[in-house]
């Protein structure tokens, strides 16, 4: 995804946002929380990486991407999630950005009635007003990518999820989206190993920046990752949990795909 192309789902959210503020005021928004029966569920526990579970995943449901079209032509989220759930996924990630992803809101809240698993809205967030949808529509934790936040942006947007009860996976490419990430107080960081400019992978990124990392944090490997052996590889550099999308996408057999991704099972 280039700059460019950021720039323009940006533009395109800023305008969804205004519609949608239009027919729905945030405080009305804020207001239906009441009726929200799902309590967030532990995050942190789910991708910490323990000796019992050390390669925790974060299974994605992905119809389409900018740089690769329509990835997987028979999409149906419920039952790639199931399959998911039924694979060992530690927690999903669900596309909700509707022009460039062909995400759907209405995807996560139809996956939260039926799968146990804590909820990542994976969208390009830049306000408050997505963290409340989020919450109302069933995540248990949200994606703010640095790059297209300012840093004081990132904070604040950080820290208003965490006063809903939302974790927040920060998102970041380089040195520079690092220490907004830190300068936020992020618990959850995930090293992108796409490159947002060529769309090359740059998988020595992870060994670059876990060293910059403070201790205790939760670091996720996104991009990239389709085998057992760099899982392990980014493991042993201080990965938690691997984020993967497009790889398990193009599987005839999700669930077989991810054991074999996670548990090294050739199935």
């Amino acid at each position: 995804m280039s700059p460019k192309i950021l720039q323009e789902i940006i533009k395109k959210t800023k305008d969804d946002l205004q519609k949608k503020k239009k027919d729905f005021s945030e405080d009305w928004l804020g207001r239906s929380l009441s009726f929200n029966p799902f309590m967030p569920k532990d995050v942190i526990l789910a991708l910490k990486s323990t000796p019992e579970n050390p390669y925790r995943i974060i299974a994605e449901v992905k119809k389409a991407s900018p740089s690769k079209g329509i990835i997987r032509e028979d999409f149906d989220p419920l039952l790639i999630a199931k399959a998911y759930e039924e694979g060992g996924a530690d927690a999903l990630s669900i596309l909700t950005e509707p022009h460039y992803f062909q995400g759907n809101l209405e995807y996560l809240a139809q996956i939260r009635r039926y799968v146990g698993v804590p909820l990542l809205r994976k969208d390009f967030i830049i306000d408050r007003y997505q963290l409340l949808e989020a919450l109302v529509y069933g995540a248990d934790f949200v994606l703010l990518i640095a790059a297209a936040l300012s840093r004081k942006e990132l904070k604040e947007l950080y820290e208003y999820a965490l006063r809903l009860g939302l974790e927040v996976l920060v998102e970041v490419h380089d040195k520079s989206d690092l220490t907004k990430a830190i300068f936020a107080g992020a618990n959850i960081i995930g090293i992108n190993h796409r490159n947002l400019e060529t769309f090359e992978m740059d998988m020595s990124l992870s060994e670059r920046l876990i060293p910059l990392i403070p201790n205790r944090k939760i670091i996720v490997a996104e991009s990239g990752i389709d085998n057992h052996e760099t899982v392990v590889e980014l493991s042993h550099m201080g990965a938690d949990a691997f984020l993967v999308g497009e790889h398990f996408m193009r599987q005839k057999d999700i669930a077989s795909a991810l054991k074999n991704l996670k548990f090294g099972e050739k199935i």
